[in-house]
């Protein structure tokens, strides 16, 4: 399966061009803290337009020359970590670019103490600050919960010993663990590939595997839950917040209505997921999942989709779209952004990253699987987000996790939907297993991530969790939103998932992300059947473009979506409701 081409930016890792440019970054670093102080950029200095310009101008300026330096790095980090010189290049970078935390920290403090008069009259002045107005308005919120600028510079430059270091260990720890199955040794993340295998037996050796391996590494685990929450809750409370959830409707640009409207509709919509668990159990001839079935596949498919039957299938169906999204697909995979498959030392998992200029990378860990090729499709989607901002700075680009998702979730519709047209039978079953199973995920187990994540918090504010206490509320949590259609829980998803060791709630705009894009495919399917689709591409992607210079409450209100209404998320939850409703009536056919 192809890997992605790294060569277009540098040579090698041993580049002396990757030297120089590192050396040069630092002196760049070096030089915008100068020019901060010489522009009184901190709180409670004037603001001035001319400040202003050279302060917005030259930050960007930096932002892109350490994106372009950090996607390189990251590329081999991230396929292989045990690459001792790709550690020590990261290392350094992480070292070079630490004072742009305290440096973001004081222009937000700076133009955070402007009243609507002086925004006003500097939005007239200055038009760097016209560009960035989003951002200027955001910094009055942000400052409000700031520490003081020494406060936030020490917190800024200890982070990756503290925080960022414990999550670095989990990362580094997790991507080699490894566990006994069946008198071989196998990667964890080969064991967690099992799941999906069509022999129950095979998958619940996996799973105990699996439990086994996790638990070998459960104390290093638990310290770095501990790190990173214990540093979060801290600075949470510091800095003013009334909770541990509140900073991130902050970051992620939502009011705590929006979350729970969607919340809400969430609860309620357990009862029908639960359903398709039951009747995926039915068909295994069970009357409970355990855990090592919940990935089980149901139906068959008589296409074999490989890599490449993936790359076909994902082009073909994103052309029918639009002329424009299939030939981005084709250029993606012509010019290599892609690196597809499994190996030892790769994170597990899927993402998108800039790379330079509108150009994305993607890593994935394909299998022959219709999910494999949708996880293809989202991350593809997360890159033509990329495009259309691809012409923004860095600090016009900055885009909310709420919003992070819609194009990804909108791309992955359009393949799924796409297979389930043609299909009867066992085919449709298994194209509505495999969009079922991805949608659970991201309603029903999302959720009880984020009910764990806020138990969490609560508990580590007493003194640190050791693996029981984890494993304990990990479980309840699936047990809350699973309910009695689960039988044997996974009580170490907390060591599972990457996000707990990174940003907080880093699972919660996920379901934002689904129900928001399908409410606007929604709106797209009803504009295609009046023949205005073209309208409607060309605001959807003015919508994709403007994800860093607008709320998701004033971009959800130009399709007539108020995320504080009920009937909005009600209406997203609604087709998988369809979809469960065909998931019964075809396994009890």
């Amino acid at each position: 399966m192809p890997r992605w081409r790294t060569d277009d930016l540098y040579a090698s890792l041993n580049d002396p061009q990757l030297d120089h440019d590192l050396s040069a970054l630092a002196s760049d670093v070096q030089a915008l803290e100068t020019l901060f102080d010489t522009h009184g950029v901190r709180a409670g200095s004037p603001v001035t337009p001319t400040g202003v310009d050279a302060a917005l101008g030259e930050l960007n300026a930096v932002l892109t020359r350490l994106g372009r330096v950090r996607a390189f790095v990251y590329a081999f980090v991230t396929t292989d970590s045990r690459d001792e010189a790709a550690q020590t290049r990261m290392a350094a970078l992480t070292t070079l670019s630490l004072p742009l935390g305290p440096l973001s920290a004081r222009l937000t403090a700076w133009l955070g103490g402007l009243d609507d008069a002086a925004l006003t009259a500097l939005l007239e002045q200055s038009a760097e600050a016209r560009a960035h107005e989003h951002r200027l308005r955001r910094a009055a919120q942000l400052a409000r919960y700031q520490m003081t600028p020494p406060e936030e510079d020490l917190a800024a430059r200890l982070h990756p010993a503290s925080g960022g270091g414990w999550g670095k260990l989990h990362g580094n720890v997790s991507s080699t663990l490894a566990g006994e199955y069946r008198g071989q040794r196998l990667p964890v993340t080969a064991l967690r590939a099992l799941a999906s295998d069509p022999d129950a037996g095979v998958r619940e050796d996996a799973y105990h595997a699996e439990i086994a391996a996790w638990k070998t590494q459960e104390t290093v685990f638990a310290a770095c839950m501990n790190g990173v929450k214990g540093e979060e809750g801290t600075l949470a409370a510091r800095r003013g917040f009334t909770d541990v959830v509140a900073p991130s409707l902050l970051s992620n640009g939502i009011d705590r209505e929006t979350l729970d409207a969607m919340q809400a509709a969430v609860v309620r919509s357990l009862p029908d997921f639960r359903r398709y668990f039951r009747a995926k159990a039915r068909h295994l001839g069970k009357t409970q999942l355990d855990w090592w079935d919940l990935f089980a596949p149901v139906g068959t498919s008589d296409t074999h989709w490989d890599y490449a039957a993936g790359e076909a299938f994902v082009e073909r169906q994103f052309r029918a779209y639009s002329p424009a999204l299939g030939d981005f697909a084709a250029r993606a995979f012509g010019e290599r952004w892609i690196d597809a498959g499994p190996r030892d030392g790769k994170r597990s998992g899927a993402f998108c990253m800039k790379w330079q200029g509108a150009d994305s990378r993607i890593l994935m860990n394909h299998d022959p699987s219709l999910d494999s090729v949708s996880t293809l499709a989202h991350e593809l989607g997360h890159a033509y987000h990329n495009v259309q901002l691809g012409d923004l700075r860095p600090l016009q680009q900055e885009t909310p996790m709420t919003l992070a998702e819609t194009a990804s979730i909108f791309c992955e519709t359009i393949i799924q939907n796409a297979a389930l047209q043609s299909a009867q039978g066992d085919e449709r079953l298994y194209v509505l297993e495999t969009q079922l199973m991805g949608h659970a995920q991201v309603v029903v187990d999302i959720h009880s991530r984020f009910l764990f994540e806020k138990a969490v918090f609560e508990r580590r504010a007493g003194g640190d969790l050791n693996p029981s206490d984890l494993n304990t509320l990990m479980v309840q949590a699936q047990r809350d939103t699973y309910g009695d259609a689960l039988n044997t829980p996974h009580p170490y998803m907390w060591a599972v998932k990457p996000h707990y060791y990174g940003r907080s709630f880093y699972n919660y705009p996920y379901t934002f992300g689904l129900l928001f894009g399908l409410g606007l495919y929604a709106q797209y399917e009803q504009a295609r059947a009046q023949g205005h689709e073209t309208d409607f591409q060309a605001r959807y992607d003015a919508l994709l473009a403007a994800t860093g210079q607008a709320t998701p409450l004033a971009l959800a209100a130009r399709f007539g979506i108020d995320l504080h209404a009920p009937d909005f998320w009600e209406g997203s939850l609604n087709v998988i409701r369809r979809q469960i409703d065909a998931y019964e009536a075809t396994t009890q056919a």
